[in-house]
């Protein structure tokens, strides 16, 4: 499997941990290191990938709500051979986030190591 596959495989079962709430899957792709930021807030954020497994885990998810799914892959850049960055944006009502991952390939394949995220109120649910 190419480097740019493995990468978008990635980003496939990010939208599907997002939206089911799967808190394991988003530990599968994240490496347990990485860190997550976001700066849409006047107070930033800034945690660990255990506190937002936490996160995921503490949460209603979008399918058990029902909400519609809108997901996609904005960019795939694999610079190096062991650095990538995906570009993606999705929904989790009522936000549209537009989200930066920064990837490494490791001894066990591809991580996400950093996730800094933007969003803006959608206004039509």
């Amino acid at each position: 499997m190419s480097d740019e596959t493995s990468i978008r495989e990635i980003a496939r079962k990010y939208f599907d941990a997002l939206y089911n709430g799967e808190a394991d899957l988003f530990a599968e792709i994240f490496h347990p290191a990485a860190m997550l930021y976001c700066f849409a807030d006047p107070t930033p954020i800034v945690m660990g990938v255990a506190d937002y497994l936490a996160v995921v885990r503490g949460r209603a998810s979008p399918a058990s709500r029902q909400d519609r799914r809108e997901d996609e892959i904005l960019s795939v850049e694999v610079p190096t051979p062991t650095t990538a960055h995906l570009r993606l944006r999705e929904i989790f009502l009522p936000k549209r986030f537009t989200d930066e991952l920064t990837l490494a390939k490791t001894a066990e394949g591809w991580k996400i190591v950093s996730k800094v995220w933007h969003y803006t109120l959608i206004e039509n649910r």
